[in-house]
C-alpha cells in the first residue's frame, strides 16, 4: 500500500514539473517571437512616425528661418542708420578776450569750429539752420569776470527760448554759466544765441560755446 502511494506520488510530481517546462518554454518562444498588431494599429504608428519625423525636420527649417530673420532684421537696422541724416556742431567763440559789453542785443558768431557734421551751423553768422525736421537738443556755455552782468539768450527764430546770466558782483573774479535745451525744429529753423545789450563774455581756449546735435 505504501509502495502504490510512493509511484503514484511521484508521477504526480513528474507530471507537474513537465508541464511546468512546456509552460516555460511557451513564454520564451512567445518573447522571441515579434509582436503583432492589428493592421489598422500598425499603419497608425508608421504614419505617427513619419510625422514626428517631419515635425523635427520643419522645426530645424523654422529655426534656421529664424536666425536668417534676425541677421536681415540687423542689416536693415544698419542700412537705416546708414541713411540717416547726422547732425552735429559745436563752436568756439575762438580768441582771447572780452566780446562786449555793448549797447544793444547781439548774436554772438562762435569763429572757431569744433565739429560740424551737416555743415547745419554758420560760423559767418553764428546762425545753426536746420536741415531736416526732428528734435534737436542745444548746449551753450559762458566764461566772464564777475565786475558786469552776464547774460546770453538761446533763440529759435525770434523766440526766446532759454537763458544763462548772473548779476555783477566785485567779490567774484570770474563766472561761468550755461543751459540746454531740446527743441522740435522744422526745415529751416533758425538757433542761435544773443549777447543781451550792456552785458559780456570772455573766450580762450574754448571757454565760451555753442553746440548742439540732432536726437531724432
Amino acid at each position: 500500500m505504501k509502495t502504490t502511494a510512493f509511484l503514484l506520488l511521484s508521477l504526480c510530481c513528474y507530471s507537474l514539473s513537465g508541464a511546468q517546462e512546456e509552460t516555460q518554454k511557451i513564454e520564451n518562444e512567445n518573447k522571441n517571437q515579434p509582436r503583432n498588431c492589428h493592421p489598422d494599429m500598425c499603419k497608425l504608428i508608421e504614419d505617427f512616425g513619419a510625422m514626428e519625423e517631419k515635425l523635427r525636420t520643419t522645426v530645424e527649417k523654422l529655426r534656421a528661418v529664424e536666425i536668417k530673420l534676425k541677421v536681415t532684421q540687423y542689416q536693415l537696422e544698419e542700412l537705416k542708420n546708414k541713411g540717416k541724416t547726422k547732425v552735429i556742431f559745436s563752436a568756439a567763440i575762438g580768441g582771447y578776450g572780452a566780446i562786449g559789453p555793448f549797447n544793444h542785443v547781439t548774436t554772438l558768431i562762435y569763429k572757431t569750429v569744433i565739429t560740424n557734421i551737416g555743415s547745419a551751423y554758420n560760423p559767418s553768422t553764428g546762425v545753426f539752420v536746420a536741415p531736416v525736421r526732428g528734435v534737436y537738443h542745444f548746449t551753450f556755455f559762458y566764461h566772464a569776470g564777475g565786475n558786469l552782468r552776464k547774460e546770453i539768450d538761446l533763440f529759435k527764430n525770434e523766440q526766446l527760448i532759454a537763458a544763462a546770466a548772473d548779476h555783477a558782483s566785485n567779490a567774484d573774479t570770474a563766472d561761468n554759466g550755461g543751459n540746454a535745451v531740446s527743441l522740435q525744429l522744422e526745415v529751416g529753423d533758425r538757433v542761435y544765441i544773443s549777447l543781451s545789450a550792456n552785458t559780456y563774455v570772455w573766450d580762450s581756449i574754448g571757454l565760451t560755446t555753442f553746440s548742439g546735435f540732432l536726437l531724432s
